[in-house]
């Protein structure tokens, strides 16, 4: 006989039930609503693709789970070189300040990981303490011990440069087995967790002394997945001549075309990044050219930050669906009773043939799935029993994450950035730059004479008037049929002839006086040196006739 109040505690246990059902329906429906980007990533993780990584032990074979910090951090360059190559005087140039544990010297000095951050006051937080830091993204590093950790460190202090990104310097890459056992640690899996995380890795070499050691070559193949992360500093080119330098960056070229496996090739940026004079000053310009586009790339970082973690999560999501597909094969194809250990071997074995079968039937890119070797590794010690077969929802799950979610998100990545400036990064090296006469092509090209008094055309026109006189000018104008026969002579194309005529066109009568005449032969002459026009005639190359009484 049903005791009182069961039929009550049951028919509101069934209510309780179906009103989650019909949220969770109404939920479905209705897109999730987010306030910025990384809110959303981390909704998105947590909801969607962590209960995936979590039932395959996506963790215990790739990566561990992101936490909030990894998605409010601020933008992380790594830079990764052999010994002496100048990094940590890379990090001091940048910031234009030494930092906490910071070693310099010809021989291997930093023998740690340093995370250069902003704090409020100049200190060292040693790794133990760091990895127990929620507000930092490096909780999950505790997973490799304590070899590790007295080797990673916190320096903080209050910096400009800081404020927008961190940096993490790392140990100088020896050469030789011996090394690589001493480290205590695996130290090309430390690289690899880093690289997943950061949104710069700048590789650095010496020009003076270029060899790629085989750990170095261990560590870039390590970076894999990540080139689109990777740029290369060919550090200390002043040390050496012109011709010798094409060498050492032809070879370089070469060198790293074997080891980074992809058909883009890796921009290179050339020069000798410290605040020292030039030993060899000949390629002056080029380097001053290089490290401008270097710094643009840097503060470009905090405005593709969003964009970058949405493109990592994603890239996350597509490896365990993957990994979802492998665990649940192999949990497939498991004996239940005897044989267990023989079974697991043979599968190890054959894991190559078990990729081409999910490749065949998801419809999968070889390029998504991990590698063989590393896998068939780990998969030595896992106990395959407790693998668990294939679950279809949380699959959906992710799919529908990367198939709508994803898209809005975008959406909002475009908004957010729109509102950034563009470059980002202030202080430090990054500060007044393009300031003064010292700014890149000041006094150059079309900006020569800039601060002079005389028109810097001036001193040519005498040179320009006997061919104007020969154009047959009427009422001291020539017309554009005229001047094209002359300035064809250029052999400039008619479009970029077709600009210098709109910008010696002062007066836009369609004529040219001598004055103007002169003007457009200066331009053709800028061109021929090979510098850019400006998109407007700038006050200082305005004919003297021509200006507007003060």
């Amino acid at each position: 006989m049903e005791q009182p109040g069961t039929a009550a505690a049951a028919s509101s246990a069934s209510g309780r039930m179906f009103s989650w059902v019909s949220k969770d329906a109404r939920r479905k429906k209705e897109p999730e609503l987010f306030q910025t980007v990384a809110e959303g990533l981390r909704q998105l993780y947590a909801q969607k693709l962590l209960p995936l990584e979590e039932h395959y032990r996506f963790h215990d074979f790739h990566s561990p789970a992101l936490e909030d910090a990894d998605f409010d951090n601020k933008p992380m360059v790594l830079l990764v070189g052999q010994y002496s190559t100048g990094k940590t005087t890379f990090i001091r140039h940048l910031i234009e300040q030494d930092f906490p544990g910071m070693r310099i010297g010809p021989e291997p000095t930093t023998d740690s990981f340093i995370a250069v951050m902003h704090g409020p006051t100049e200190g060292v937080v040693p790794g133990n303490a760091l990895v127990v830091d929620p507000r930092r993204p490096f909780r999950k590093l505790n997973a490799f011990g304590n070899a590790f950790l007295n080797r990673f460190m916190c320096a903080q202090l209050p910096n400009p440069v800081l404020d927008s990104i961190s940096i993490i310097d790392t140990p100088g890459i020896l050469s030789g087995e011996k090394q690589r056992i001493s480290r205590g640690y695996d130290f090309a899996a430390v690289l690899e967790w880093f690289a997943e995380r950061v949104d710069r890795i700048i590789l650095l070499f010496d020009a003076h002394k270029l060899d790629i050691s085989d750990e170095f070559s261990e560590v870039i193949k390590a970076l894999k997945n990540h080139e689109d992360k990777i740029r290369v500093v060919l550090n200390k080119a002043d040390q050496i001549e012109t011709q010798q330098l094409m060498r050492v960056y032809g070879a370089l070229m070469w060198s790293l075309g074997k080891i980074i496996n992809t058909p883009e090739v890796v921009r290179v940026y050339i020069g000798s990044f410290w605040s020292h004079p030039l030993l060899i000053p000949d390629n002056r310009k080029l380097f001053e050219a290089e490290e401008q586009d270097l710094f643009k790339d840097i503060q470009s970082l905090p405005r593709n930050a969003a964009l970058r973690k949405l493109n990592d999560l994603i890239k996350r999501a597509r490896l365990a669906k993957v990994h979802a597909y492998i665990i649940s094969s192999l949990k497939k194809e498991m004996p239940n009773v005897f044989g267990k250990e023989s079974k697991k071997k043979e599968l190890v074995n054959n894991l190559g043939e078990i990729y081409q079968k999910i490749e065949r039937e998801h419809q999968i890119s070889p390029g998504d799935f991990p590698s063989l070797r590393k896998m068939q590794e780990l998969l030595q010690s896992q106990d395959f029993s407790k693998f668990q077969a294939l679950k279809p929802k949380l699959l959906d799950t992710v799919d529908d994450m990367l198939a709508n979610d994803i898209a809005r998100l975008m959406v909002m990545v475009r908004q957010e950035e729109s509102l950034m400036p563009a470059q980002a990064v202030k202080g430090g090296a990054f500060e007044g730059t393009m300031n003064g006469p010292f700014g890149h092509g000041y006094g150059e090209g079309a900006g020569e004479g800039i601060d002079d008094v005389e028109w810097v055309v001036g001193k040519d026109k005498p040179t320009y008037d006997e061919i104007f006189y020969t154009l047959s000018p009427v009422n001291g104008k020539i017309t554009g049929a005229n001047a094209k026969k002359e300035m064809v002579k250029s052999k400039l194309p008619n479009t970029v002839l077709g600009k210098i005529w709109k910008l010696a066109d002062v007066d836009r009568d369609g004529l040219l006086d001598d004055e103007e005449f002169a003007l457009a032969n200066h331009l053709i002459k800028v061109k021929l040196e090979g510098h850019e026009l400006p998109a407007d005639l700038p006050p200082h190359l305005i004919p003297p006739s021509k200006r507007r009484p003060q």
